[in-house]
C-alpha cells in the first residue's frame, strides 16, 4: 500500500521514447514542475503530451518543446508559447487542438471506462472533419472518443502514502480526471502525510489511481501572462 518513491526520477521509472503522457494543472497552475523537469532530464523522446496547455517558453511543458521532446500535442489553449507557435508553423510539431470542453470530457470518460460520447462542441468546423455525425432530437452530435494515457503525471496539494489526493483550488483542474485516465499515475504533493491524516471528505482522487507518489520540491507557481493596472497618483 506505500507507493511512495524518493523523487522525480524514480518516479518516472518505465517511461520510454514514444509514451503518452498527460500533465494536469490549468495554464502553468497545479503543473507537475517536478516530474517535468525529470522529464527533461530523462531525455526521452518522440512524446505525445495530453495537457490543456503548452506552458510557456522557459518553463513547464515549454521545456521538453526546447529539447525537442515532444512529437505531438493535444491541448486546448497554446497562445503563450512562442516555440510551441515556432514549431506549429514550421511543421515540427504535430498538434491536436481540442475545444477545451471535449478535451476535458475525453479524459473524463476515459477514467470512467466510457469509450466515446456525442457532443455538439465543434461541428460544422474543422475539428468535425472525418468524425461521425448523428443527429438527436433535431441538432447534430460529433462521436469523440475516451482520450486515455500511458502515464498520467499530476501534482496535488497533499497526498499521504497511500496514494489518495487533496487538491487546491485551480489546480484541480484536469488533474482529478487525467489521475483515472492513466495507465500508471504518477503524484508529486507539495506536503507528503501519513495515512489518516487527511479528510476522506476532502479526498479529490482515492488511492487506487494512484501508482506513485513523492514530495516535490522548490516549486515557482508561475502564471502564465501578469497584468496589472496603471494607476495615477
Amino acid at each position: 500500500m506505500n507507493k511512495v518513491v524518493a523523487d522525480a526520477d524514480e518516479a518516472l521509472h518505465g517511461v520510454e521514447d514514444g509514451s503518452t503522457i498527460m500533465l494536469g494543472g490549468f495554464g502553468l497552475c497545479g503543473i507537475p514542475e517536478n516530474l517535468i523537469n525529470g522529464l527533461v532530464k530523462k531525455g526521452v523522446k518522440n512524446l505525445t503530451c495530453i495537457s490543456n496547455n503548452a506552458g510557456v517558453d522557459d518553463f513547464g511543458l515549454g521545456l521538453l518543446l526546447q529539447t525537442r521532446q515532444i512529437k505531438k500535442m493535444m491541448s486546448s489553449y497554446v497562445g503563450e508559447n512562442a516555440e510551441f507557435e515556432r514549431q506549429l508553423l514550421n511543421a515540427e510539431l504535430e498538434v491536436d487542438l481540442i475545444p477545451q470542453g471535449t478535451l476535458a470530457t475525453r479524459i473524463q470518460m476515459a477514467g470512467m471506462g466510457i469509450p466515446a460520447f456525442y457532443t455538439p462542441a465543434g461541428y460544422g468546423t474543422e475539428v468535425a472533419e472525418g468524425k461521425e455525425v448523428r443527429n438527436f432530437n433535431g441538432k447534430n452530435y460529433l462521436m469523440e472518443y475516451a482520450l486515455h494515457a500511458d502515464f498520467a503525471l499530476v501534482k496535488a496539494w497533499k497526498g499521504d502514502r497511500y496514494g489518495n489526493l487533496v487538491f487546491r483550488k485551480t489546480t484541480r483542474n484536469f488533474s482529478s480526471s487525467m489521475a483515472k485516465a492513466g495507465t500508471i499515475t504518477i503524484a508529486e504533493v507539495e506536503e507528503l502525510v501519513e495515512p489518516g491524516q487527511l479528510d476522506p471528505d476532502d479526498i479529490h482522487v482515492a488511492s487506487v489511481y494512484v501508482h506513485r507518489i513523492f514530495q516535490g520540491q522548490q516549486y515557482e507557481k508561475r502564471i502564465e501572462r501578469r497584468t496589472v493596472r496603471l494607476t495615477s497618483n
